[in-house]
């Protein structure tokens, strides 16, 4: 049955992690505005042990050992209410089998970040049946402008209960923002495509695609039970060629049968997708008869929707409700 972790109050404690790439990534100019962004919202920021700037190795992270222990202590700890991740990366896989499950599912709480971490948030739905946001890192606060949508739609997620109807963000970008906070770029957002029409309810299950696949025939990867709607996106390296076949690799899950709707995150510049590449890799037989709507405010664009994995999704005449 599936758990859904107590929502955040002002006063509560949120521990920052680094189970993929470390903190000493992270400028001070970003600490200063992310840390500030939480206070704001009258939570209390403290740092896993091992979540440090002396905590980078060769592969920018803390050993395995470390990371596990830092993420087991985050759960252990009656104290945090909330587990945010520093930044993604290419490694968090590595940590799988020395989480301990149990003890997650016996002290539920809310999990968040994106990318690589979607490793953890398969593992965790997959081990423990908790729901997980699929949302903004620590450092994706420390974002001086255009914050707006993803501050209030991480808000509305993590303080709030009930059906929540996700809307378009009025912009986007896709800049180093954090190289230069100041001369940034923003494009008019022009909506969701709505690739196939239709209706359908369901789970939520999805992140990262690239990184999802990586859990396929392990313990560590959701099934598509029932009735599930999934939800991914992929970052600037993922071309028409990678994302197609990834695609694939969850089609062809004897469980995607029960998958009922496809919802994409924004495409990166750099990987040259384009509404008329995407609706060419979608035109599958397995798709044919589920609504796919895509662009939305998922991933490695920014701003970014918060999104319950293990939560519930309506979609309606290119429209999506959430509930976790």
């Amino acid at each position: 049955m599936t758990t859904t972790p107590q929502k955040l109050k002002k006063g509560d404690k949120v521990m920052v992690i680094a189970p993929s790439r470390g903190l000493k990534l992270i400028g001070p100019d970003c600490r200063t505005i992310a840390e500030e962004r939480l206070k704001n919202l009258g939570l209390e920021v403290v740092f896993a042990k091992n979540t440090t700037d002396d905590n980078f190795d060769m592969t920018g992270s803390a050993s395995i050992q470390k990371r596990a222990a830092d993420i087991n202590e985050a759960f252990t700890d009656k104290s945090v209410k909330a587990v945010l991740t520093v930044i993604g990366g290419f490694n968090s896989n590595e940590i799988l089998k020395y989480i301990d499950y149990e003890n997650i599912k016996k002290n539920p709480k809310i999990f968040m970040g994106f990318s690589d971490i979607t490793a953890l948030h398969a593992a965790i739905y997959a081990k423990t049946q908790m729901v997980t946001y699929y949302g903004p890192h620590y450092s994706s606060l420390g974002m001086l402008k255009g914050c707006e949508y993803t501050l209030k739609n991480m808000e509305n997620m993590l303080f709030k209960s009930g059906k929540t109807e996700l809307l378009p963000s009025d912009a986007w970008s896709d800049d180093l923002w954090f190289i230069d906070q100041q001369n940034r770029e923003f494009i008019k957002n022009e909506g969701w495509w709505q690739i196939q029409k239709g209706t359908a309810s369901g789970r939520i299950i999805g992140g990262n695609l690239c990184t999802l696949i990586l859990n396929s025939d392990t313990p560590y990867f959701p099934k598509f039970e029932n009735d599930t709607i999934l939800f991914i996106e992929d970052d600037e390296g993922s071309k028409m060629p990678d994302f197609a076949r990834n695609l694939q690799a969850l089609i062809n899950r004897n469980d995607f049968k029960n998958v009922k709707g496809l919802v994409i995150g924004r495409f990166q510049k750099a990987s040259d997708m384009t509404r008329e590449k995407l609706e060419f890799i979608l035109n599958k037989i397995e798709l044919k008869n589920m609504p796919i709507i895509a662009n939305i405010d998922m991933g490695h664009t920014t701003p970014i929707a918060t999104i319950p994995l293990g939560g519930e999704a309506h979609i309606e005449n290119g429209r999506i409700w959430i509930k976790d």
